[in-house]
């Protein structure tokens, strides 16, 4: 029986096909997706919604990722933050680590992203694949 409170993830990613991957794949897992493409529509988004998680990409065309997280963390600084990018050097994950994220994944790792979701959010009803 689907959870009566879907659980709620704001993507934010510039690639559109990565949005469009990631949005069909969490609503396969029962999970309500929002994505968006800049830094300004996810703070709009975050001011104007509830989210459950926040799932951010490092390169982001207005603003990057990292400061988009720390400005994220000043406004709501409980709910799980995750980077799901490209940007795969050590340096990379230290910046998101340091700018208030709970953790640092390296796309296009769809496993360690979906157990992520799962951990951070501990919601044992949703249909993680």
């Amino acid at each position: 029986m689907p959870p009566s409170v879907p659980l709620r993830v704001l993507c934010v990613d510039d690639d559109k096909e990565s949005r469009e991957m990631l949005t069909m794949l969490l609503k396969f897992c029962q999970i309500e997706t929002t994505a968006v493409e800049t830094a300004a529509q996810a703070l709009s988004s975050i001011q104007a919604e509830r989210f459950d998680l926040y799932l951010l990409d490092a390169w982001l065309p207005d603003l990057d990722g990292f400061e988009l997280c720390r400005r994220m963390r000043n406004f709501d600084p409980y709910t799980p933050i995750l980077f799901f990018s490209g940007a795969a050097y050590e340096a990379d994950k230290q910046r998101g680590i340091e700018a208030g994220a709970t953790d640092y994944l390296i796309k296009p790792d769809i496993d360690s992203l979906l157990g992520s979701i799962k951990q951070f959010v501990s919601q044992p009803q949703y249909a993680f694949a």
